[in-house]
């Protein structure tokens, strides 16, 4: 029999995950300049990779406000992260080559945000047979890098792409 190791969904299994301060991880995120989940930055917003991902590379655009609907951000706001959704479907093909992608928004708890309090834009690599039998039958993602190595891969593709 061969096992899975995944220890870091442990946190997310015992709702460890959330700030201790009832504070917004989004936002810290934001204050924090050398966060190294942080991939890239820009004017409005900034790219992160999911702490919980669907596939290797799951990364999520986030505004630097703190909103919980896109109708609340300013037009530079929208643009910026549409331009940076474009930016890192690059960084994602140059690094990956997926053959697909899931692109979108949970918006609000009852559509299936984890964190519905702060606007967020998911982008999601696909590969053909990538959600097998470990999703369906074994609740069970398989995520063949460590997020520490995918986030160093994606800043260096970033940095080479975009300066």
């Amino acid at each position: 029999m061969d096992h899975l190791y995944t220890p870091w969904r442990m946190a997310y299994i015992r709702g460890e995950t959330k700030p201790e301060d009832g504070g917004c991880v989004f936002c810290r995120l934001a204050a924090e300049p050398d966060n190294p989940q942080v991939i890239a930055r820009s004017q409005h917003v900034f790219v992160t990779l999911n702490i919980f991902p669907y596939s290797n590379g799951h990364l999520m655009i986030v505004p630097l406000e703190h909103v919980a609907s896109q109708e609340s951000l300013p037009v530079e706001a929208l643009t910026d992260m549409m331009v940076t959704v474009n930016r890192a479907l690059g960084a994602l093909r140059r690094l990956y080559n997926p053959p697909a992608f899931n692109l979108g928004v949970n918006l609000g708890r009852a559509a299936g945000a984890g964190i519905a309090e702060h606007y967020h834009f998911h982008i999601v690599p696909r590969w053909l047979g990538d959600a097998s039998f470990m999703t369906t039958i074994g609740e069970t993602r398989v995520i063949p890098d460590t997020l520490e190595h995918t986030a160093e891969q994606l800043r260096q593709v970033w940095r080479e792409l975009y300066g």
